[in-house]
């Protein structure tokens, strides 16, 4: 909800609570079989020589109450949703069939294990062919820099002798490069998120096999507002509550430094442990950083009312019982009400009259029958 909004909404609570705090007041006197004192219109004259003579019945009677600061923190909170850190799908580096498959979906594999073989087919008969052709290269060099010593090569003669036993030792390198791509390992821990092949299968170079997931860490993404994102920085904490029930703490990896066009929003990764393996990718979530730490109140909205300026905030009375007016910023709500800052630590705000008194009023101040705060 945006914050202009909220503001509209607590200020009609404030009109609505200013209207039925009177007819509250009266029913709960009716309840105690007496009367509050009704605000009577005194003069200046009327009220000091009230305040002098101590004749306190003739000040309008007000309810008050003791509030005290609590420790609140301030938080960015955003949707997001769960996003394995790493994903990648085993594609077959050559040509050939599945002759083994060794894993199914959702099995869990080691960094390095053996999770396919495709088909040698002659790979090996070639690196035998390869091999022998490499030790003819070998002596036919070697006898030319023999004969090259005496005479009898030339060094351009030498040199081609050189240049052929390099080929032939390529074309062992070549073919033993095709033979590993017929082994598909695991390139980090990770269970098996989908089988795209089966044993038999013929397969094409760059042709999907199966797909990994890593499970732990794990991220929680979301898109950050540009009037929020200067509040966080990479290495902060933050923790997420997943749509399951699940909570998870982590810190803040990457924060982009690129607005997405549309939304001008900037990404924003939350690391968290998966250990347990309990999250799964693309998973709902509430995303909270807590970004400062403030004292603040927490009222019930209709304690709030406005001075003749249209400022929000609440009547207070002090030690003297004189009316003040504090103006208060809300700088959150929960279900029982309201966070409000600019109020001192310790404060007696008016609960019930505060509609018929104004800034220096003095005032009687009977019991609130509200437990304190």
């Amino acid at each position: 909800m945006k914050l202009s909004i909220f503001l509209a909404f607590i200020i009609t609570l404030v009109v609505v609570g200013w209207v039925a705090s009177g007819q509250m007041d009266k029913i709960q006197a009716f309840r105690d079989g007496r009367e509050l004192a009704k605000p009577q219109a005194l003069s200046v004259a009327d009220r000091l020589r009230a305040e002098v003579s101590g004749d306190v019945n003739r000040l309008t009677a007000v309810r008050a109450k003791l509030f005290e600061a609590k420790k609140r923190t301030q938080v960015v909170r955003v949707r997001g949703r769960t996003e394995a850190l790493r994903k990648v799908t085993m594609k077959a580096g050559t040509k050939g069939r599945i002759v083994e498959l060794k894993v199914q979906e959702g099995d869990r594999v080691k960094k390095g294990d053996v999770v396919a073989r495709i088909e040698i087919d002659d790979l090996n008969a070639r690196l035998a062919e390869a091999k022998a052709l490499v030790r003819q290269r070998k002596l036919e060099y070697d006898a030319a820099v023999k004969l090259g010593t005496k005479g009898f090569k030339s060094e351009t003669q030498v040199a081609a002798a050189a240049a052929s036993m390099d080929a032939a030792r390529a074309y062992v390198k070549q073919v033993q490069v095709q033979i590993s791509k017929t082994i598909i390992n695991a390139p980090f821990d990770a269970v098996v998120d989908d089988k795209q092949a089966e044993i038999g299968e013929y397969m094409e170079p760059k042709t999907a096999i199966l797909s990994l997931v890593d499970e732990d860490p794990y991220l929680v993404i979301a898109q950050v507002s540009e009037q929020d994102v200067g509040l966080l920085y990479p290495g902060s904490s933050g923790k997420a509550h997943i749509v399951d029930g699940t909570v998870v703490h982590g810190t803040i990896r990457f924060i982009s430094r690129v607005a997405d066009t549309e939304t001008r929003t900037f990404k924003v990764e939350l690391e968290v442990s998966n250990k347990d393996g309990l999250l799964r990718d693309g998973m709902s979530a509430e995303i909270i950083f807590p970004i400062d730490s403030i004292k603040a109140h927490l009222l019930s909205p209709a304690l709030l009312t406005l001075n003749d300026e249209g400022t929000v905030g609440v009547r207070t009375v002090d030690e003297g019982n004189l009316v003040s007016f504090i103006p208060v910023d809300i700088v959150g709500s929960e279900s029982n009400g309201i966070w409000v800052a600019g109020l001192p630590s310790s404060v007696k705000i008016i609960t019930v009259g505060n509609e018929f008194v104004r800034q220096g009023d003095r005032v009687r101040v009977e019991p609130s029958k509200a437990p304190q705060s």
